[in-house]
């Protein structure tokens, strides 16, 4: 059963699976390990341009290793959850100090730098390096779910356990780069979450659950639970120039690392905050409120343009006076780029505002 299995998913990608995305040209760690990095929670078409920008500025884990880490998070802003950007750059760093710029040769000792999980190594060490190593994305999971008609919610750890069980009996000993990249296409383009295009699955003969007529029963989805909301007033607060205060946040916690305006409760803390600054409230504009999801809660946000005089001060270390027209590269979380491009089209409603795609914005 296992050959059958493996012979039959690597015919089927030798006709239809694809070969031509950006991170399988020059198939090195380092490529196929910012590509899967970049794929946790976030789908392929959403990916490429972030992948072939961050490619061109960072080629190499030296030029990650030294990049700063506004760099960093600037070219990931919009992709969400950014703490995957700030283990990347602790982990091109590690590389580099510790493994002289050669990524570790085997999945076990790869998933043990940071943001490396079971999965991700073995999609390296299989993908660019050949090592039998069986990897556990989304996209996998679904399929061997259904193939076997495994029972269970996936993030259950006897489901998950199950699945591995599978994925190691599966992997087959040759051509184990091509299996890889063949279990996540046919997951991707064949086996998908609810259209299953099973008359085209070269597993259809075999698969318990089409035999069930329920393939889209397995996996088990993740059992819903009510998302609680939450809200804030985030001033735009704006110097005579037009410039807009920002303050970089804790390294841990949401938007870790990112340059955000201030994250308050009401009207009262903000003359709070401009009082602490030594700042008099001018103009108050409020602009459309937005509301941001994260995997756990969303937050509603009502944005208020502040006119501010802030004399002869000058921004410290963690604080920018953030220039619209020239704006600097920063690492900005998702709704707060939205809420800078409205900041300027109200402030400067004859000018072009530069546009970065946002990825999904209801990411961390």
């Amino acid at each position: 059963m296992p050959e059958m299995f493996s012979d039959a998913v690597l015919d089927w990608f030798d006709r239809h699976g694809r070969k031509d995305l950006p991170w399988q040209q020059d198939m090195t760690p380092y490529r196929v390990w910012v590509s899967e990095i970049m794929l946790q929670q976030t789908q392929v078409s959403t990916v490429i341009p972030y992948y072939q920008r961050f490619m061109q500025a960072l080629p190499s884990v030296e030029a990650l290793a030294a990049a700063p880490a506004d760099e960093v998070l600037h070219l990931w802003t919009g992709l969400g959850y950014y703490s995957r950007a700030r283990n990347l750059h602790k982990t091109a760093k590690l590389v580099v100090e510790q493994y002289a710029g050669e990524f570790p040769r085997s999945a076990e000792r790869l998933a043990e730098l940071p943001g490396i999980g079971q999965s991700t190594a073995g999609a390296i060490a299989s993908l660019s390096m050949g090592a039998r190593a069986p990897i556990l994305d989304g996209n996998v999971k679904r399929v061997l779910a259904r193939f076997d008609a495994v029972p269970g919610w996936p993030g259950e750890r006897p489901v998950q356990l199950r699945l591995w069980e599978l994925a190691e009996r599966y992997t087959p000993r040759q051509r184990v780069a091509d299996y890889t990249q063949a279990m996540m296409d046919l997951g991707a383009t064949l086996c998908t979450r609810s259209k299953p295009s099973c008359l085209l699955c070269p597993l259809q003969s075999a698969c318990k659950a089409r035999q069930l007529g329920t393939p889209t029963a397995f996996p088990q989805a993740r059992p819903r639970k009510a998302i609680p909301v939450r809200s804030c007033l985030m001033p735009l607060a704006v110097d005579p120039r037009g410039a807009v205060w920002l303050e970089r946040r804790p390294d841990s916690g949401l938007w870790g690392g990112l340059w955000c305006p201030p994250q308050l409760d009401d009207d009262t803390e903000l003359d709070e905050w401009l009082a602490g600054r030594g700042w008099k409230r001018g103009e108050v504009a409020p602009l459309d409120p937005l509301r941001h999801t994260f995997s756990h809660f969303h937050l509603d946000i009502r944005p208020v343009l502040v006119r501010v005089d802030p004399g002869a001060g000058v921004a410290e270390a963690g604080q920018v006076w953030y220039n619209l027209r020239k704006p600097t590269r920063l690492g900005l979380a998702a709704p707060v780029k939205v809420l800078l491009e409205r900041a300027q089209r109200h402030l400067h409603p004859d000018s072009e505002v530069s546009h970065v795609p946002h990825g999904d914005v209801s990411q961390i």
